[in-house]
Formats: C-alpha cells, sequence, structure tokens
C-alpha cells in the first residue's frame, strides 16, 4: 500500500495535508480512522457498542477496521483487562539512565522542533516510546498532562498492547505500520476519551524497531493530516540517524550485524547495501560461525549442524559455496570463519547479562535463537542462552521482569517462572487470584500436583 507521504521527510507540515482517507483508487486507507466527511460522534457510538460487543461476547462487527479487530483479538488473547490501567516499571534515576541510553534520545531535539507546535497548543501531547512500548517522554502543556497522568500515560510506563490494550504507539509497535487510534477503538475504557496517531521508527541501519513517536489528543487527531505528520517525522528521524551512523565511520570501518533472536531467517547487513535475509541453513551456518570466531572445520560444522545424520561433505560444500556468493570474501575457509566477526543480537543479551544488566537482557532478547532450528549447534546456543536469561530472572526475583517473560509467547507457559511471579506477588487483589490459577492450570497441566493452600 502506498504511503500517504513522500519519501522526502520534509517540510513536514505542507506534506501532511497530502494524505487522505482514501487513496486513488478509492479504497478506504485501513490505518485511518476516519473517511473524510464522516460525523465523530455517529462513529465514536457506533466503535463503543461494537467494544461493548467484543468484550462481553468476543464478536466483532464490520464496523471495526481490521487492524482494530485484529488487535482487541491480540489483547484478549494476553487477558488484558478492559477496565484496567498500565503500571510504571521505570522511575526516577533509573528511567533517566535507560531513556538517555536509548537511540531515540538522539532524536529527541528533532521531535521538538517537528511536532512542539503540537505539543505547546495545549491542546496535544508529543510522546516517544521504546520498541517494547515504554514511554520515555511525554510532553506537552501541564494541564494536559495532568489529564493523561489519570491513565498512566507517562514516561516509564508500558504501553504496549500486552499491557495497555489497543492504543496508536503499542498498535503501531505490533503492526510495524503507521496507524491511528480512535476514541472507542482503544481497548481500554480509561483511554477512551482520547485519540491518537503514531509511527514506528526504525535503526536505518539494521532496519529494527526501536520505538514510535506519538501524537495524542482530542477526536480531532483522527483527520488525516495527523497521520502523515507523524509518519513524516518518522521517517525525518530514521534520516538523521543515518546520517548519523555514516558519521561514524565508513562501511569498510564497521562492524557487521547478525539478527537472529525470534526470527526462522537471520538478517545480515554487512553495514554497505540492503541487508540480507538468509535462508535456514545459510542462517545457521552463519549463526554457528558468529559463535567461533576461532573458525571451524568441515567435519566440525557438519556435526554442529547434521549433528549425526550422513551427509556427504558435497552437501556442505554446496551449501557454503552458496552462502560465499551471498556474503563475498567476508566468508573464509581451511578454516570455515567469517573474516569480519559480525556483531549479534545473541551477542548483546549475553552481554548485558555478564554486565549484570538483566533489564536491558531481556528486552534486548526478541525470541529463541533460530527457533525452528534443528541443528544441534544452533539448539546449544539457544539452550544456553535462554537458560543464562530464565536463571537470571529467577534470581532477581522482580516482579516486572518475571511478568515481561510471562507475558511473551516463549515465556507464557513457563511454570517456574509463573510460580516465582506468585511468590513476590504478594496480597489478595483479583490480580494475585488470576496469577495463581495460571499456576494450578500449568502444573495439572504438566501432570504435577498442586501444593496444598494454593
Amino acid at each position: 500500500m502506498a504511503d500517504c507521504v513522500p519519501d522526502c521527510p520534509g517540510p513536514v507540515l505542507s506534506v501532511a495535508w497530502r494524505c487522505d482517507a482514501r487513496h486513488d483508487d478509492g479504497v478506504l486507507n485501513p490505518w485511518l480512522a476516519l473517511e473524510t466527511g464522516a460525523d465523530a460522534a455517529e462513529r465514536t457510538g457506533q466503535v463503543r457498542r461494537a467494544h461493548e460487543e467484543f468484550v462481553t461476547r468476543g464478536a466483532i462487527g464490520s464496523q471495526v477496521r481490521n487492524v482494530v479487530a485484529e488487535s482487541w483479538q491480540r489483547c484478549a488473547g494476553a487477558s488484558v483487562e478492559p477496565e484496567g490501567v498500565t503500571g510504571i516499571d521505570l522511575a526516577d534515576a533509573d528511567l533517566v539512565a535507560y531513556r538517555s541510553a536509548h537511540p531515540l534520545a538522539r532524536v529527541m531535539p528533532l521531535f521538538r522542533e517537528l511536532l512542539g507546535t503540537v505539543a505547546d497548543d495545549g491542546a496535544h501531547l508529543l510522546s516517544v516510546c521504546d520498541e517494547n512500548g515504554r514511554m520515555l517522554w511525554v510532553e506537552g502543556h501541564s494541564q494536559v498532562q495532568r489529564h493523561a497522568e489519570r491513565m498512566n500515560f507517562v514516561p516509564g510506563a508500558r504501553w504496549s498492547e500486552r499491557y495497555s490494550g489497543t492504543n496508536a504507539p503499542g498498535t503501531a509497535l505490533a503492526v510495524d505500520h503507521a496507524v491511528q487510534i480512535f476514541t472507542a477503538e482503544h481497548y481500554c475504557r480509561p483511554v477512551q476519551a482520547w485519540t491518537c496517531a503514531a509511527a514506528p521508527v526504525h535503526d536505518p541501519r539494521t532496519h529494527r524497531l526501536i520505538g514510535a513517536v506519538d501524537i495524542t489528543g482530542g477526536d480531532h487527531l483522527a483527520a488525516p493530516q495527523s497521520l502523515a505528520l507523524v509518519q513524516a517525522t518518522a521517517r525525518a528521524a530514521e534520516a538523521y540517524l543515518a546520517e548519523l551512523s555514516a558519521a561514524g565511520g565508513t562501511s569498510a570501518t564497521r562492524a557487521p550485524v547478525l539478527n537472529a533472536l525470534g526470527r526462522d531467517e537471520a538478517v545480515f547487513d554487512s553495514g554497505g547495501g540492503a541487508p540480507l535475509r538468509l535462508g535456514r541453513r545459510h542462517s545457521e551456518i552463519a549463526v554457528l560461525l558468529a559463535a567461533h570466531p576461532e573458525g571451524l572445520t568441515g567435519e566440525r560444522l557438519a556435526l554442529e549442524l547434521y549433528g549425526e545424520r550422513a551427509v556427504t561433505p558435497v552437501t556442505l560444500r554446496a551449501e557454503l559455496s552458496r552462502l560465499r556468493g551471498l556474503l563475498g570474501p567476508l566468508l573464509e575457509s581451511r578454516p570455515y570463519r567469517l573474516r569480519t566477526l559480525p556483531h549479534t543480537d545473541h551477542d548483546a543479551v549475553g552481554e548485558a547479562l555478564a554486565d549484570g544488566d538483566l533489564r536491558t537482557a531481556l528486552f534486548a532478547y526478541r525470541g529463541p535463537l533460530l527457533p525452528l532450528s534443528e541443528a544441534p549447534g544452533v539448539v546449544r546456543l539457544r539452550r544456553l542462552l535462554e537458560d543464562r536469561l530464565r536463571r537470571a530472572l529467577l534470581a532477581s526475583r522482580e516482579p516486572a521482569l518475571l511478568e515481561e517473560w510471562v507475558r511473551t509467547p516463549w515465556g507464557e507457559d513457563d511454570l517456574e517462572i509463573w510460580e516465582a511471579l506468585l511468590s513476590v506477588r504478594q496480597g489478595g487483589s483479583a490480580r494475585n487470584t488470576a496469577l495463581a490459577g495460571r499456576v494450578r492450570e500449568l502444573r495439572r497441566a504438566y501432570g504435577l500436583e498442586t501444593p496444598a493452600g494454593s
């Protein structure tokens, strides 16, 4: 689908008006909340009734946009409470330290320059969150900020869908696309007085999500230009980050990057040209060679890839030949090794754990290493990293971090973490009752006895 703004990021305010609710072919833009001329009050009533129908019966009417319907379903699957308000897991010095080290700190002056007039008009807020939906900055008129504080729309609070339901920054991160969320389209009722538009921001080198920029205010933000405005701002931020990266050195002096966590096909970025998406076997080879900077003999590499299966040396040489066609002189032989060692997301988690920075390690962990791979060497690396991270989580006994783990697809059935979370959550609240119920459910599923009194 064509974007609503041209490739050039500016001048932002002038290009914003070129975005319309319909494309040239007349099809309604699914990322916009209202088509031109729609009655906002009438639309709010329709969506509010649809929301009530969904949370009470699970039914979704045709008047709900697909992007919103799919988000509601994700929220229900994550057991988000429709009346709930998200919590705050970073504050004071911890928040200051975390956001000052975040890549988006470098583009905050740009965000303020492009969206500052919007945030200062007494009706809107400018917010920026990290890739996990944690608010880093929320700025605007003090009175509007006080209203937003009632729903914990504040720095340090988690606004991913799993914590705050459908909302523009959280949903933009979930679908990796700019989106508007209008009044009752928000999954959690305390947020339904607001309308917001947000766009994801990517690292221009690795193309990984690093956060989102958002404007929040009244239902007039459902106009097409607000979505174009945040899209153009996100693009300007990415262009600025690219300039900063280029100023830091040429592609020949920058280490390549290999990302393989939470994905079946690794992405390799040499630092020059477009990143490469590797096939599954090539992903396994690249991960193994990155983990063994000293190199691997053909026999050892075959063992790491195929285990005890009978595979001819010709098969391995053919795979390596095809991989060399992609990586060029970076792949050397005798032994097989990468001439320049890439920095991997696997490394990033391990380094944070070694530094004792569990929070950074957890948020850098985007899932198991090449989760579908059965290559013995990859399986071993996958389990070692996961075990290190889980042991650190269990030792920390930090409720927010334990909860972060069990809310992920790879941690949702982790009985040991659920039990640890239950043990550190004191009191008889409904939340703790739900935790105890989840622990009992998992123990039954694993054929374990439930301890007396639980």
